[in-house]
């Protein structure tokens, strides 16, 4: 059964990278198949094709340097041969710890953290579902109160889960409904909390300190849970995606990232990007509208999907 799941996933995920693949796959068998040995010419015209997927400059560089070494240390002439040694490297780099997702069997408390329009409230709810269908205990917490349908879009999604939400009005303090939230889940014994975070307040400066704020009355009211802050990022946004993800991380301490929209991109080398870059582990990637479609991020499934590597038998 978990073998046909991740068969149907891996499906969903090929498909929804097309557009990555297209912009990738042609162009790297085009360099693969056009050169007869490997040069600096050959470096140089992959190196393009990773920087045009949003791979970044720092991350390709880092790439084609392990590659480099990887081609002297093993004597390799031909060019072909190199594919498979570029695709371990990418995979090395995407990489998620064994422990990255314990949090899932502890009592946790998950803040969603990003700007407006990236799908965060939408994430939590496919979250909460998640946990809900894996016999979790889950409850939310609709703590971006500023944005007028965010509490609205929440309630749908609880309706649609069977996942209790904690609430209050429109405008009221965020830290006040995770007060609260924290206060239920200990009463009710809950698996793991998730919070909606509001996406933008007055300013930068507003919204910083709005999420501190959150983080000392978790770490106060709870401190046995396990705390879990996540950033969701559009990937339709490329490099602004991995800004994002900087400035967060200058201010919160992030332990995942979540990328959302990946089928309606053509720049879905960003995770590979962002991850080498801030050294912050991918933990789920969204590839449809589908509540199946945010998935655990499985980097050799991913990179299979990016390169279109065939993996049956």
């Amino acid at each position: 059964m978990v073998e046909k799941e991740k068969k149907g996933f891996f499906k969903r995920l090929f498909s929804g990278l097309e557009k990555t693949r297209n912009s990738i796959a042609s162009s790297m068998n085009s360099i693969f198949s056009a050169f007869s040995s490997i040069n600096e010419d050959f470096y140089e015209e992959l190196e393009e094709v990773l920087i045009m997927a949003d791979m970044g400059i720092h991350t390709t560089e880092n790439i084609i340097e392990s590659l480099k070494a990887k081609v002297k240390e093993n004597r390799i002439k031909d060019p072909m041969e190199c594919k498979e040694l570029l695709i371990n490297s990418i995979k090395e780099q995407m990489q998620v710890s064994e422990d990255a997702y314990d949090f899932e069997d502890k009592k946790a408390v998950v803040l969603l953290i990003g700007v407006n329009g990236v799908g965060k409230t939408t994430t939590t709810g496919k979250l909460a579902s998640r946990y809900k269908s894996e016999g979790k205990k889950v409850l939310m917490a609709a703590a971006d109160t500023f944005r007028a349908a965010a509490i609205e879009q929440l309630t749908e999604w609880s309706n649609r889960s069977g996942v209790d939400i904690i609430s209050q009005k429109e405008g009221s303090d965020p830290a006040a409904v995770v007060f609260d939230a924290v206060s239920a889940a200990k009463a009710r014994n809950t698996d793991l909390l998730l919070c909606d975070t509001a996406g933008r307040l007055h300013n930068k400066k507003n919204l910083m300190e709005e999420l501190r704020k959150i983080s000392r009355i978790i770490d106060k009211e709870y401190p046995d849970a396990v705390k879990e802050s996540f950033i969701v990022l559009d990937g339709t946004t490329g490099q602004n995606a991995l800004m994002q993800a900087k400035q967060f991380s200058e201010v919160t301490d992030l332990t995942g990232i979540i990328l959302t929209k990946l089928d309606g991109t053509a720049k879905g080398g960003i995770a590979i990007a962002i991850q080498s870059e801030l050294n912050i582990p991918v933990k789920y990637i969204g590839v449809g509208e589908q509540i199946e479609d945010l998935q655990r991020f499985d980097s050799d499934a991913f990179v299979n999907a990016l390169f279109d590597v065939n993996t049956e038998e």
